[in-house]
């Protein structure tokens, strides 16, 4: 794409957009190639932007597959990147280690990728390499855990965490006021507990009980392991001769918990997942004391893949009307019932 003419510069569109935040991405977008991108916008009708365009190497990096979601973090950008044939993917080894991190982000600055997927172990650690890249000209796509300077990413894409424990909350609120219980005996299996993203689950959960006239009785750190999960789910079972809804922050631990429910035999509660595993839909589907899931999909660095693609093409997004990718895009959490299982089924990731 040319620097000249009626058309935004790719440094323009790195450095001067404007940071306007959206819930859902366009599957199509449309190129800002006419001489009225702005009525070409509110008139294109699914856009041509995968249609094949400027060659692009995009550089990815994220934190070791030691989880099931951080599996599937690499797989979704790895497949997303597969269906264009514009694209060159040139990922990194997988790492833990923030100093091996950083040193990884390196290469790809000194190869000069025309873009940056990055997931970082710790956004603070890694927010001055990031803004290496973007001083050197590369768009920084953060995924997930963002970097505390916004001068460090051109787009940040993630999920809801408050958004979760909404979620979650109002599913729960709703289904004991449909069983008419009055004062519900309610326990939460949380992630890590001092983490941000693991308090933020817990305070949306709780507002959105709130607004039911419920609280939390009992809650608990389960470290995000299946071997916690199971341990910590056993405790409070063993605490509680009588539960009424149980919510367990992540689908991966929740392999443990169910575990736990099943051996002690405890069927008078429903419980709620999060993240949407892959096999806690097919607990859901199959009828059992799972009824429901909330997302956090690693879905979302594919559609870092395809934004990251995008910007270094100089595009935008087709349902907006700006020319620009927006700087922030906060995925919905959205709730996985019976319902609606067989349309979530094929996002989920292998816990």
């Amino acid at each position: 794409m040319s620097d000249t003419g009626s058309v935004p510069s790719r440094r323009g569109l790195l450095f001067g957009g404007a940071a306007i935040a959206a819930g859902t991405l366009a599957a199509g977008c449309t190129s800002n190639e006419e001489k009225e991108p702005a009525a070409a916008a509110q008139t294109a009708g699914g856009g041509d932007n995968d249609k094949p365009g400027k060659h692009v190497t995009i550089g990815f990096s994220a934190p070791a597959a030691d989880h099931g979601w951080l599996a599937a973090i690499t797989k979704n950008a790895q497949a997303q990147a597969k269906r264009y044939s514009d694209v060159t993917f040139k990922p990194v080894e997988p790492t833990n280690d923030i100093n091996q991190q950083i040193s990884a982000v390196e290469s790809l600055i000194s190869a000069k990728v025309d873009a940056l997927v990055l997931q970082p172990n710790d956004g603070g650690q890694l927010n001055q390499v990031a803004r290496k890249a973007m001083d050197a000209g590369i768009p920084v796509v953060n995924l997930d855990r963002v970097f505390p300077d916004k001068l460090s990413y051109r787009t940040w894409i993630g999920g809801d965490n408050y958004g979760m424990g909404v979620a979650a909350g109002h599913y729960v609120g709703r289904r004991l006021k449909e069983k008419g219980i009055a004062k519900p005996v309610i326990v939460e299996v949380q992630g890590i507990a001092t983490l941000p993203l693991t308090q933020e689950r817990s305070k949306g959960f709780a507002d959105a009980l709130k607004s039911y006239g419920f609280s939390v009785t009992a809650r608990q750190d389960a470290k995000f392991t299946v071997e916690t999960g199971n341990q910590v789910a056993a405790n409070l079972l063993q605490a509680h001769k009588r539960i009424d809804a149980l919510w367990n922050q992540d689908d991966d631990q929740g392999v443990g918990v169910l575990a736990a429910i099943k051996q002690a035999g405890r069927k008078e509660f429903f419980m709620v997942g999060a993240a949407g595993s892959a096999n806690a839909m097919r607990e859901i589907k199959s009828g059992g004391v799972l009824e429901a899931t909330v997302t956090y999909s690693p879905t979302m660095a594919g559609s870092a893949v395809r934004v990251a693609r995008l910007i270094a093409q100089g595009k935008g997004l087709s349902d907006l009307v700006e020319l620009q990718v927006p700087q922030s895009l906060t995925l919905a959490s959205e709730t996985v019932t019976k319902q609606n299982v067989d349309r979530y089924l094929p996002l989920g990731f292998e816990s």
